[in-house]
């Protein structure tokens, strides 16, 4: 596993992209996904942790596997936003194009750590979850 600390700053955010696009360049995943869900992993552990944050990024076969630990024990939930809404729909995107994902408590800090495994591109991945996006006002067809 590769691991980067990161402060509780928005700079956080595109820091944490790079880095798993850097670690990522040779593997034979979907990086765009693994960046696009850093991205909004990372921005909820800087908003609502607002403690530091590691990334772990690590390989496991033709599987890309993510973690993001922070200090807080407070675990992420799917909220149902209006669609007029600015936020609260990254999870359900890590919901649906993620293979797997889950929390589970950092034994050492008592924080947690956000988790999610991406594989290959699909597409089908994101024409499902565009369908619930474009209903809940994420996408504009325009």
């Amino acid at each position: 596993m590769h691991v980067l600390e990161l402060p509780p700053s928005t700079e956080s955010v595109p820091a944490a992209r790079r880095f798993v696009r850097a670690q990522l360049s040779s593997a034979h995943v979907d990086v765009d996904t693994a960046a696009l869900l850093v991205s909004e992993v990372v921005t909820n552990a800087v908003l609502h942790a607002r403690t530091a944050l590691t990334l772990s990024v690590g390989e496991i076969g033709t599987v890309a596997h993510i973690e993001v630990a922070d200090g807080s024990p407070r675990r992420p939930r799917l909220h149902a936003f209006s669609p007029t809404s600015g936020t609260g729909r990254g999870l359900r995107m890590l919901d649906q194009l993620a293979e797997r994902w889950g929390v589970k408590v950092d034994p050492v800090t008592g924080g947690k750590v956000v988790w999610f495994d991406v594989g290959e591109p699909s597409e089908e991945a994101w024409a499902d979850g565009s369908h619930d996006w474009l209903a809940e006002g994420v996408l504009d067809e325009h």
